[in-house]
């Protein structure tokens, strides 16, 4: 089993950064890819990046050029560097890793608003 603890939510006005940050903890040593989803009210939760332990990244096509994803395998750690904010991009983040099963964090809220 896998413990996901997320930090870094918060107010942003538009065209302001932040980053989220993801530490893992318990069966790390089984865990092969990790990243971030997202779920806006009243809408579906939806994949923003993920990152695979040989380095392979996807990002959804609303977050490229503007959301970095990266990883520390050592620390089990992974990353999300948002730039450019949009109000479009508020939502409760999601951290996520994949090993023997699927492990989520508990939520983090981003806000983009003036």
């Amino acid at each position: 089993q896998v413990n996901l603890v997320e930090s870094g939510g918060g107010l942003v006005q538009p065209g302001g950064s932040l980053t989220l940050t993801c530490a893992a903890s318990g069966d790390v040593a089984r865990i092969v890819g990790m990243g971030w989803h997202r779920q806006a009210p009243g809408k579906p939760r939806e994949l923003v990046a993920l990152r695979s332990n040989g380095g392979n990244t996807i990002y959804a096509d609303a977050v490229k050029g503007r959301f970095t994803i990266s990883r520390d395998n050592a620390a089990s750690t992974v990353t999300l560097l948002m730039k450019d904010l949009k109000p479009e991009d508020t939502a409760v983040y999601y951290c996520w890793s994949r090993g023997l099963q699927d492990s989520w964090g508990q939520g983090t809220q981003v806000t983009v608003s003036s």
